[in-house]
């Protein structure tokens, strides 16, 4: 059967596939690209000056600082923490496991700023260790420390989420053969395992790192909002737009459009190459056919 040809039951009227195709893109124009062009729009209305003035702000520059810093330390931390939970989870079999993967998809089903709420209960100057932090001259609530935790908070599921589930896929049978051949479990990990999981490890990487950068929820109750201090680029954005600065706040929210699409361009080139690795693998191996005789009687 052609890969053309599909069962009468899945084909349907030319009319039904238009309509779906407009509405798709009429929602990805309306909902994705409108906003975007009119983050660019406004950023650049009041000219180049303007716009690289307010980049190079003082505040705005800080916040940059503060949004790649956090950033770098996230990603690194998370790649590590999912590597090891998604090796735990798929190689091993131990109590408590399923609380595990529970802890580990809690950032999803908790609200960003609920998580913000519970760093400063615990770190807050009346909270919970409180008064031992400031007895020792700690800061982490309203600091850079605490905009780096919150971060961490809703970023760790990103990599192991990833990772979970191509491992047990691909399940544990070329690390056992390899164990059975003396390798050590060193030797397993950055021969076998870390090569057969690298792309997923790059795609979770690339979701950790770009919600590392746009977060807000969370970032926005422990760092307590001070300029050129704790303020990552979302938290400058929104106060140079509550200030009616709305030039200033559109250039450095395109900043972080531009984040987004290059961290969008990564995405897709990874796919892309890893699809094509996949469709490569899976192509049947041309052997070369032995000559007829008389092809062989032509030939001489």
């Amino acid at each position: 059967m052609s890969a053309d040809i599909r069962p009468d039951h899945l084909t349907e009227p030319r009319w039904v596939r238009g309509l779906l195709l407009t509405l798709g893109l009429g929602f990805l124009a309306l909902f994705l690209l409108v906003p975007l062009v009119a983050v660019f729009t406004e950023a650049f209305k009041r000219g180049w000056e303007v716009y690289v003035a307010a980049i190079t702000d003082d505040d705005a520059w800080s916040a940059i600082k503060l949004t790649l810093l956090v950033a770098a330390i996230a990603l690194p931390v998370n790649l590590v923490f999912g590597v090891a939970a998604a090796w735990a989870i798929t190689k091993f079999q131990f109590r408590g496991k399923q609380v595990l993967i529970t802890l580990i998809d809690l950032p999803f089903s908790v609200s960003p700023v609920v998580a913000g709420l519970v760093f400063v209960l615990l770190f807050g100057a009346q909270g919970w260790f409180g008064p031992w932090l400031q007895a020792h001259d700690i800061k982490i609530v309203y600091a850079v420390p605490g905009v780096i935790l919150a971060t961490l908070f809703v970023t760790f599921p990103f990599v192991a989420r990833e990772l979970i589930p191509l491992m047990q896929a691909q399940g544990s049978e070329e690390e056992q053969a390899a164990l059975t051949l003396g390798a050590s479990g060193w030797q397993i990990f950055w021969r076998i395992t870390l090569p057969n999981i690298k792309w997923g490890l790059l795609y979770g990487a690339i979701l950790c790192n770009a919600r590392a950068m746009g977060e807000f929820g969370a970032v926005s109750v422990v760092s307590g909002q001070v300029r050129g201090l704790t303020n990552t680029m979302t938290l400058h954005v929104e106060i140079l737009y509550n200030e009616y600065q709305f030039a200033a706040s559109f250039a450095v929210a395109s900043l972080l459009a531009l984040l987004a699409l290059v961290t969008l361009l990564i995405k897709n080139l990874v796919e892309w190459r890893n699809h094509k690795l996949l469709r490569d693998a899976s192509l049947p191996v041309e052997r070369p056919v032995a000559p007829s005789p008389a092809t062989s009687a032509a030939v001489a």
